[in-house]
């Protein structure tokens, strides 16, 4: 039996053999550690981080601040298209709040 940490190392490499982030379209990549989250927006094909931003907490609220701030920051750098990288979580709760913060605050997935 694997353990959990081998299933999602798994489907992320799944979901990263399928999202790639270009100049036009960058990666917005969401990495959740046990105390905070990370969002980093990233050229693939440089292989350069063009932002990246950590947040206070790891609840919705944390994650809806992260995904506004996100989204005015790429904002400022020319960035209003990217493609959502969920790092292996599953879509629903604090990535999602994430994720719908963003888009409110005008970034395309």
């Amino acid at each position: 039996m694997k353990s959990r940490k081998q299933m999602r190392r798994k489907r992320q490499n799944r979901i990263r053999s399928v999202v790639l982030g270009t100049a036009a379209r960058p990666r917005l990549s969401v990495f959740r550690s046990g105390q905070a989250l990370f969002v980093q927006i990233i050229d693939d094909g440089a292989g350069k981080t063009l932002l990246s931003k950590q947040s206070e907490g790891k609840n919705a609220a944390a994650a809806s601040t992260l995904g506004k701030e996100i989204a005015v920051l790429s904002k400022t750098k020319k960035i209003t298209s990217v493609v959502f990288d969920r790092g292996g979580n599953r879509y629903h709760g604090v990535i999602k709040a994430l994720a719908d913060a963003a888009r409110e605050g005008g970034l395309i997935f």
